[in-house]
């Protein structure tokens, strides 16, 4: 796929990793208790900051576009508000109240505030106190029955999506009294007390809910399962009782990500970015591996290489491990890198285990897969 760009960050996992709001910083955590701040100079990414208020591994981060604020979370069970003022980071901490580690945290779209599950069997809503100074939350807790592994807001500001291990994906509402104004109905429901279940959903088979995306307009959500599976409904059509399930030939997916409002990309285990279609008649359908036109080419092996590879290797094989992929191993978050007025993502990112962080163009797509539109 061409127009992408490859930054070979780590030789360690990337946990996470996220974007401040004119992309011209990066923040990721290499698999321990760190963030490394990034900047980029002479074309190359390089580290100008180093947090190290977290105790265990991070587990998440998000970068709130218009304030500026970085908020983390960690297997410490704690969570930090961070400002960068006086040439320096410095954090607030957040009142969790959770007794198990934290899994991940995302800043609402307004950014009055953000959400953070946990292997509590807890989602922790949290929002600025101002008389004490400090983040508070407080705690969706029911229907959960394991550990919360992936969270997505709505664009509305009031719904949350949220991936558990209990093989279920849940639409909560958020809705905070004291510091906003009454929700508006959508097509999720028309009562949203915080905490209402506004929606739950199954693959029909007993996956791990790995993500969850709400698609540009907020009427769609995808998730996909540690079964193989890729599931979309759409509540705008059908309700929930039209949910489209694809279980795949490959490995699991860890992320999902809409880039437009039919369109849907996956990664995972199989180290590859997939692009899946959601049409108006609710049919879920593969299109493509994104990296499948820079497979490598190699020619077929003569008799004497054959011989030489049996008589070295006792294979008839080469002994290349490299993968035909840019990612050589699992892709473990999906993030949105560029998106134009109206929702379409321009440009998406991916990272994993393999310590790369990859920006793939969306535009270069248009000459590879016929009846998609970005």
């Amino acid at each position: 796929m061409s127009g992408k760009e490859v930054h070979e960050l780590l030789t360690e996992p990337i946990t996470c990793h996220c974007w401040n709001g004119d992309r011209t910083k990066l923040a990721i955590s290499p698999n321990n208790n760190e963030i490394h701040i990034y900047t980029k100079k002479a074309g190359k990414w390089e580290v100008e900051h180093k947090l190290t208020e977290h105790t265990s591994r991070v587990t998440g981060i998000d970068w709130a576009p218009k304030s500026g604020s970085l908020v983390t979370c960690a297997a410490d069970r704690n969570a930090y508000v961070w400002k960068f003022e006086g040439g320096a980071w410095k954090p607030v901490l957040v009142i969790l109240r959770i007794n198990r580690a934290a899994t991940i945290v995302k800043w609402s779209p307004l950014e009055n505030k953000f959400a953070v599950g946990s292997g509590a069997r807890i989602i922790s809503v949290c929002y600025f106190d101002k008389d004490n100074d400090w983040w508070v939350s407080k705690h969706i807790k029911k229907p959960l029955r394991s550990t919360v592994t992936s969270l997505d807001w709505h664009p509305n500001n009031y719904l949350i999506a949220a991936g558990c291990s209990d093989f279920k994906a849940r639409v909560f509402s958020t809705y905070v009294k004291e510091i906003e104004e009454k929700p508006n109905e959508t097509v999720w429901g028309k009562k949203m007390p915080f905490g209402n279940v506004m929606a739950e959903f199954s693959n029909g088979g007993g996956g791990w809910v790995h993500g969850v995306s709400f698609s540009p307009s907020g009427n769609k959500l995808a998730w996909v399962g540690h079964d193989s599976s890729v599931s979309v409904v759409n509540m705008a059509a059908g309700g929930a009782d039209s949910v489209a399930i694809v279980k795949h030939q490959y490995l699991p997916y860890l992320a999902c990500q809409f880039i437009t409002e039919n369109s849907i990309v996956t990664g995972g285990y199989d180290c590859y970015p997939v692009l899946w279609s959601h049409d108006d008649n609710n049919q879920l359908t593969f299109i493509n591996r994104l990296d499948q036109a820079e497979k490598k080419t190699t020619g077929q092996l003569s008799a004497m290489e054959k011989f030489k590879g049996m008589d070295k290797r006792a294979t008839a094989g080469a002994s290349d491990t490299a993968l035909d992929a840019t990612h050589q191993n699992s892709i473990t978050q999906i993030s949105k890198f560029e998106v134009d007025r109206s929702g379409n993502t321009n440009k998406f990112c991916t990272s994993g285990v393999d310590g790369r962080l990859v920006i793939w163009n969306c535009k270069s797509l248009e000459s590879q897969i016929a009846g998609l539109r970005f």
